[in-house]
């Protein structure tokens, strides 16, 4: 398959920084059907709002707010970690969390009027084919062009618990919860997808 081919398809594929060499994983599916959404209990919810320890959660976060603003703010962030198209323009950023088979991630949502992007607060460690450790972001693009539907979503014991999904054209489906601003968030999404 040419590297060009699977580019286009490689959506929701961590992406790793220039220093490392690309991998190509394969896109495990996101979070299930509503029916399993009831699962996570009252700690687990708030674990996932505060992390393990407040302090820990604080550290996470002003380590993110300090990446941001060593390169500029939100916009150059965003510009630094995800390749723009000409014309190309970040309408909304949110945090929260996206729903992974290891479980949730917290990182930052953003919504341009080309694509809807995740990058993950804290990179990971992985190891290249070599044997190095390396440090990467987790990052999923979604092109606003491959999605097919975006589906609002609550837990039937906590209607507070919001959930988003994203199902593309070649039937993956990405689950975010925990979003700030979700309705707000959510008519962006909306619009976007609309205008695309």
């Amino acid at each position: 398959m040419q590297p060009s081919r699977i580019h286009e398809l490689a959506i929701g594929t961590p992406i790793i920084s220039e220093t490392c060499e690309q991998l190509q994983k394969s896109v495990n599916r996101y979070l299930p059907n509503p029916n399993t959404e009831s699962q996570y209990s009252t700690a687990t919810s708030m674990q996932m709002r505060l992390g393990t320890k407040i302090s820990e959660t604080v550290r996470r976060k002003l380590s993110l707010g300090a990446k941001i603003l060593q390169v500029g703010g939100i916009e150059r962030f965003f510009k630094q970690f995800f390749s723009l198209r000409e014309g190309e323009r970040l309408l909304k950023v949110s945090q929260c969390y996206l729903s992974t088979t290891s479980g949730p991630l917290a990182g930052l949502l953003f919504i341009s009027t080309d694509k809807v992007a995740f990058c993950s607060e804290r990179s990971m460690k992985v190891f290249t084919r070599e044997g190095q450790m390396c440090r990467i972001h987790y990052k999923v693009v979604i092109p606003l062009t491959k999605i097919e539907c975006i589906n609002q979503s609550a837990s039937v014991q906590k209607p507070k618990q919001k959930y988003m999904e994203i199902v593309t054209v070649d039937n993956f489906d990405f689950w975010f919860m925990g979003v700030s601003k979700y309705h707000k968030t959510f008519k962006y999404l909306e619009q976007a997808i609309s205008q695309a």
